[in-house]
């Protein structure tokens, strides 16, 4: 079985509890959401209501695959850089799928490797570099690979690795024996569950009793991860933190502010601190998009 990504990167960690730690990213493809709505004002359909109208896409993705950007783009960093919906659609969407690598653990291994200085995930400074699977959905389909990613020699002296998740996967039994039972790295769960925003339905996105599950790991860390953009947004994530509170998950919350340009971002800085600073919940910034803009790799 090969393992289909579309991208693995060497950058800073941009959000969460490891803001600034140097990382490589491994960003894998598919996802069980499209996140339609990110971006769009308040009052547009959920994305149930408008698949039933047959709306599979939201309007710049429809718009690339009309223009046939996927037949006459060459290179995936070529790809357009989109401003709502989902920003990483190249890795959720099956037309984009040609963009996508398709490799062999080994080869896998062999890239993540390159990327990392000298070859190595700890410096001779003491450095660790972190391991960050991302996506689209880290967790949906490829679990059983990643026992083989992580205990392949190269990978032994890996001593942090990180899941973003939007915390919707159940762990398969063998993938939660093996986190389970290693006392070679630290694992973090970054759960990010969608709210109303981003047009996932509740229902659909919050599921306590997963995240809870993933907490069972032992040694590891979790946080959540809520992308607001209004107050609206503040008050589901109150709720949902209270869901996730009865089902036993207790961890640090973070709000990050809803933004793909700097200066979209910008605008919502100061309110999203200001309302962490009122509820005793902490902030996360984008720093990526303060350093890089929205930009493929970073």
């Amino acid at each position: 079985m090969k393992l289909r990504y579309s991208e693995a990167f060497y950058s800073v960690q941009g959000e969460g509890k490891f803001v600034g730690v140097p990382s490589v990213f491994l960003r894998t493809f598919g996802c069980n959401f499209r996140c339609m709505n990110f971006g769009l004002p308040r009052g547009e359909p959920m994305r149930d209501e408008k698949q039933k109208l047959g709306n599979r896409y939201n309007d710049e993705v429809k718009q690339l695959i009309d223009d046939k950007v996927p037949q006459t783009t060459k290179e995936f960093n070529d790809l357009p850089i989109i401003h709502t919906g989902c920003d990483t659609y190249a890795s959720i969407y099956p037309e984009f799928k040609n963009f996508n690598m398709l490799k062999e653990v080994e080869e896998v291994v062999d890239h993540l490797c390159s990327l990392t200085p000298n070859g190595k995930w700890t410096q001779d400074n003491g450095q660790d570099i972190h391991l960050i699977f991302t996506g689209g959905e880290p967790l949906l389909a490829w679990q059983r690979l990643y026992v083989d990613l992580l205990e392949h020699p190269r990978m032994k002296d890996l001593k942090n690795v990180t899941f973003e998740t939007n915390t919707t996967q159940h762990l398969h039994k063998e993938f939660f024996d093996y986190l389970h039972n290693q006392n070679r790295f630290t694992v973090t769960w970054s759960c990010s569950p969608k709210l109303s925003v981003s047009g996932e339905s509740w229902d659909s996105a919050i599921k306590p009793e997963i995240a809870h599950k993933y907490s069972l790991v032992q040694g590891s860390d979790m946080y959540l991860k809520f992308v607001v953009a209004d107050r609206t947004d503040i008050d589901e994530a109150g709720r949902a933190v209270n869901e996730y509170r009865a089902k036993g998950v207790e961890c640090p919350v973070y709000l990050m502010p809803l933004g793909g340009r700097s200066e979209e971002y910008n605008l919502n800085v100061q309110e999203v601190a200001n309302i962490c600073m009122e509820k005793g919940w902490r902030f996360t910034p984008r720093l990526h998009i303060s350093l890089f803009g929205n930009a493929w790799g970073t």
